[in-house]
């Protein structure tokens, strides 16, 4: 393939454009639904999985720029055919340039658990403790299947960078875990810390939040 000397274009596709086209870049021909299966078993440890409308609809965009080719397969069931999508060559060129000259982009960190944790103030400890135990019993489950996963990929050979992100995936929910329970080991001090900042010291009313009277 010749390289392109021309400023890399996009084209205003998402990054889940790039993800869908980049499931076909491995070179099977592959239906939707089986995009959206593929996008479950890998894409979902370190992005997130589309739906399956979602799916369809990069299909859509993907063969209007011309970097998807489909075509209709007739089933055993005789009911209706099945549409299988490739990847074209301009499809592989793009995807190329994309992994090699799109911008660095720092990792958006949207964490749920962060946000309730930072408003602990608001609730009980118990309540608290509840949710970093649910955490840490999802982060635990997360990284054994990151590490199975892993493992079935490192049958493949060219799947080689596939389980390199999987073995990241799997350090990054262990890392998830280990701090869940930093934070559930530090709960009470950090309660009993809120606690005595919140009552009233001796001889004096109740503090106050805010502005200082006048």
């Amino acid at each position: 393939m010749t390289e392109s000397t021309a400023p890399f274009d996009p084209a205003g596709l998402p990054p889940t454009s790039w993800a869908v086209l980049g499931l076909l870049s491995f070179g099977e021909e592959l239906s939707g639904y089986d995009l959206k299966k593929w996008a479950d078993a890998s894409l979902h440890f370190f992005y997130w999985s589309p739906s399956a409308s979602q799916v369809y609809g990069e299909l859509k965009r993907l063969e209007k720029h011309g970097y998807v080719t489909s075509r209709t397969v007739s089933q055993d069931d005789g009911v209706r055919g099945k549409r299988m999508y490739s990847i074209t060559a301009s499809g592989k060129e793009a995807a190329a340039r994309w992994v090699s000259e799109a911008p660095v982009e720092p990792p958006v960190l949207k964490h749920g658990v962060m946000l309730r944790l930072w408003l602990g103030h608001m609730t009980e400890p118990e309540q608290l403790r509840d949710i970093l135990e649910q955490h840490r019993a999802y982060a635990e489950k997360m990284t054994h299947r990151a590490r199975a996963t892993a493992e079935g990929s490192a049958k493949e050979p060219s799947w080689a960078y596939t389980e390199l992100v999987l073995r990241w995936s799997e350090k990054y929910y262990e890392a998830e875990r280990e701090f869940a329970e930093s934070a559930l080991r530090d709960l009470d001090e950090v309660a009993a810390t809120v606690r005595a900042a919140e009552e009233p010291a001796s001889g004096s009313g109740p503090r106050r939040r805010g502005r200082k009277a006048d």
